[in-house]
């Protein structure tokens, strides 16, 4: 499985964000050819107290590195694309992770 992340760090109007991400982008790129799962997680806190630097976390879940690159090259990839630029480039850091598993001991 092949993850591609994606961090925001805190918006300056949340309500606003919630509003485009939850009702425009999020639909946009739920559609996208060859995405198997994606999982929203908004940041409460920190463990070391206040409110932290980011705001949100999206995992979105491919079965291969080419299945996301070829979800990216779709039509709806590029609008996704294109949608969060618009409304999120200079607060977004996107990253390719791949899900590896600890000592089957830790829990």
């Amino acid at each position: 499985m092949v993850k591609l992340i994606a961090l925001y760090k805190q918006p300056e109007n949340k309500e606003q964000f919630d509003e485009h991400y939850f009702n425009v982008h999020a639909p946009i790129t739920a559609k996208i050819p060859g995405l198997k799962e994606m999982n929203v997680t908004k940041i409460v806190g920190s463990p070391m107290g206040g409110e932290g630097a980011y705001y949100l976390m999206c995992e979105m879940i491919y079965e291969s590195h080419e299945a996301m690159k070829e979800g990216m090259r779709s039509a709806e990839g590029k609008a996704s694309g294109k949608d969060l630029m618009g409304f999120a480039g200079d607060l977004v850091t996107l990253m390719i992770g791949e899900e590896v598993h600890a000592d089957s001991t830790v829990r």
